[in-house]
């Protein structure tokens, strides 16, 4: 639904969208040892049965079909558009648990066909409950804002449904009529087209490469391989991984620039149909976070790559190597032969998250005990890791691909927060606005990664695994800061260029991100080579196809950052405004939210406090080696 009324289908559609680009985890991922045996959620919390589940589908099904009566009554009186709100909100909350059902139970074993059909209908359930409320903006609209204004102040039972109501009005300049809205919505399948594309030519159409390694094994390049070759220690191996999988993109950079190009298109399309200034501006409109943030987190990134550049050096001498180059990126510099149980995961949590204070453990601690998560790796099983939080009237559901090592132990740190995000918005926010936006989901999970790391690092510690947390950090920082920030940059610029007229082309876009690599690491610098045949990786980043989301990660681990760096300091209102943003849900719109917590992403201080505290570990680090003599 393109105005967001009903934020908590946008959000499962989002949440599914976020994991669809994941692999499916290969049998040789499966890493269930000995006494490790599998811990699942319970998804009978849902629905007791598949019968259940279908006869829910069907009834909600139905219910959408009663929608059309509502159209054309919203301006009768506050008690119709009451009526009209509640029933509708109703059948939005009803369908997320129908949806949460059949995508949980699907990734349970992505080879099941059965649990992907269940998936599709539910998709096409939220699809035609789309089109079904299309005319609610317009009508909305056309009664007015005195008048809405009006029946919220005489009917008490408006009062969960104003923020939306608010906000329908708030964009009134960009919203069309009912017949366009429709075509609009009807659309939505149409203009969905070049992300399916991408899916398909990213997973099914590429014949991977194979290449021998040093060990004479031979491995069949498909993404999971990549992800796991490309961070070996041989380094002649590295550059086989990168050579023989990025010279095969290569050969398809012409569709997959044609692709791209024509989702950038439909963004200008949108864009232009609705009146906004440009797609950047459409695209933060829903969660009304003005342009500035964006340019203020490009600027940030810009202005301290001279820090970038002095990690990928320490990186450099980590690794005792005489020059650097782009395949030497994602091999860890520090090793730990350190094991964690979930167990063991569970009350590091719990211990590293103190500063929260009492209220946010409870609920960490009831959630860990119960029955919430779906745990180790399995044969067929989504990879990654998520939270999904969509279903109000029941509690969050964790999938993770536990391994012992201590970046799941942060990976199972980052979801629960998401989780216990959730359990306080879902605690203080009628249904309608307790679902929170992306821009303040990720800065509650990143600032348990943060005050997890610090944790660490409070312990008395030999130098190498104090150094391999440190290094952890860093490469932390690099990863969701700088690099998701040139990504965001590389996305700015096609659709500013495309918006100028210029055309776009998949060499022309590997120029582009050329140009990006060798500013953010150095190039010209003499910090690390970057060989143009790498150029080609914008065509893997699935990321490109979610209409400016990733700038996201990096204003949330700034914000994130900012929160925990109080929070250790002292700061006595540092837990209070941080619990409250948490509190606050979608009832609030997220950059004044955190304005008022104390994080303004418009400002330099979030970045220069994730910036000081990079320098700050660096700091350290170089003096451990110092110390160790390397």
């Amino acid at each position: 639904m393109n105005l967001q009324f009903f934020k908590q289908s946008a959000s499962v559609l989002t949440i599914l969208a976020a994991v669809s680009g994941l692999a499916v985890a290969p049998p040789t991922a499966h890493a269930q040892n000995g006494d490790d045996q599998q811990i699942e959620w319970n998804l009978a919390d849902l629905y007791p049965s598949l019968d259940a589940w279908n006869a829910e589908r069907e009834r909600i099904n139905a219910e959408i079909q009663t929608v059309a009566q509502y159209e054309g009554t919203l301006g009768n009186s506050a008690q119709s558009l009451l009526t009209a709100f509640d029933a509708i909100s109703a059948i939005n909350k009803e369908g997320a648990r129908v949806f949460i059902y059949a995508s949980l139970g699907g990734d349970e074993d992505l080879r099941n066909a059965e649990g992907q059909e269940r998936l599709s209908l539910a998709r096409s359930m939220f699809a035609s409950l789309g089109q079904a409320t299309a005319f609610i903006a317009p009508e909305i609209l056309a009664i007015g804002e005195e008048t809405i204004e009006q029946y919220i102040a005489d009917e008490r039972g408006l009062a969960k449904h104003a923020f939306q109501l608010r906000d329908i009005l708030r964009q009134k300049q960009y919203t069309l009529g009912g017949e366009a809205e429709s075509v609009l919505a009807n659309a939505g399948e149409v203009l969905g087209g070049p992300q399916r594309i991408y899916s398909l030519l990213s997973t099914a159409a590429i014949p991977w490469p194979k290449v021998t390694l040093s060990s004479e094994q031979v491995v069949t390049l498909n993404q999971a391989a990549y992800t796991r070759y490309r961070a070996v220690q041989n380094r002649e191996d590295r550059k086989k991984v990168f050579d023989a999988f990025w010279n095969t993109w290569k050969t398809y950079e012409a569709p997959f620039g044609q692709t791209l190009d024509t989702l950038v298109k439909t963004h200008i399309f949108t864009a232009k149909s609705r009146g906004y200034e440009n797609s950047l501006d459409q695209a933060v409109s829903n969660s009304n976070v003005p342009t500035d943030v964006y340019r203020a987190l490009v600027k940030a990134a810009n202005d301290n790559l001279p820090s970038m550049h002095r990690y990928l050096k320490l990186r450099q001498r980590m690794m005792g190597l005489p020059d650097l180059h782009y395949y030497d990126i994602y091999p860890e510099t520090t090793q730990l032969e350190k094991e964690f149980s979930v167990e063991e995961a569970k009350r590091l949590t719990l211990e590293s998250l103190q500063p929260f204070g009492e209220e946010y453990l409870t609920l960490l601690e009831d959630g860990l005990n119960a029955d919430w998560m779906h745990v180790y790796p399995q044969p067929g099983k989504r990879s990654g890791a998520y939270m999904q939080g969509a279903g109000y009237d029941v509690h969050p559901y964790v999938l993770l691909n536990y391994n012992k090592g201590f970046e799941d132990v942060s990976t199972f740190s980052h979801e629960w927060g998401h989780a216990v995000h959730t359990l306080l918005a879902r605690a203080n926010n009628p249904y309608e606005t307790y679902s929170y936006t992306t821009f303040t989901a990720e800065l509650a999970s990143t600032t348990n990664e943060v005050l997890l790391q610090e944790f660490m690092l409070a312990k008395d510690l030999s130098d190498e695994e104090r150094l391999y947390y440190i290094d952890r950090a860093l490469e932390g920082i690099r990863g969701t800061f700088f690099r998701q920030t040139m990504f965001a940059e590389f996305e700015l610029k096609i659709h500013e260029l495309a918006e100028a007229g210029e055309a776009l082309s998949g060499r022309r876009m590997t120029e582009i991100y050329l140009d990006l690599l060798k500013k953010y690491h150095g190039h010209d610098e003499g910090v690390m080579n970057i060989d143009e045949a790498y150029a080609i990786e914008w065509a893997y980043i699935p990321h490109f196809y979610f209409n400016f989301y990733v700038y996201q990660y990096a204003t949330s681990i700034s914000g994130g950052t900012m929160f925990a760096e109080r929070m250790l300091a002292g700061d006595e209102t540092a837990r209070d405004d941080y619990i409250n943003t948490l509190k606050a849900g979608g009832s609030q719109y997220p950059h004044p939210l955190l304005q008022s917590a104390g994080v303004d992403l418009t400002s330099e201080e979030p970045y220069t406090t994730l910036i000081s505290r990079m320098n700050r570990l660096m700091d350290e680090a170089e003096t451990i080696l110092d110390r160790m003599g390397k």
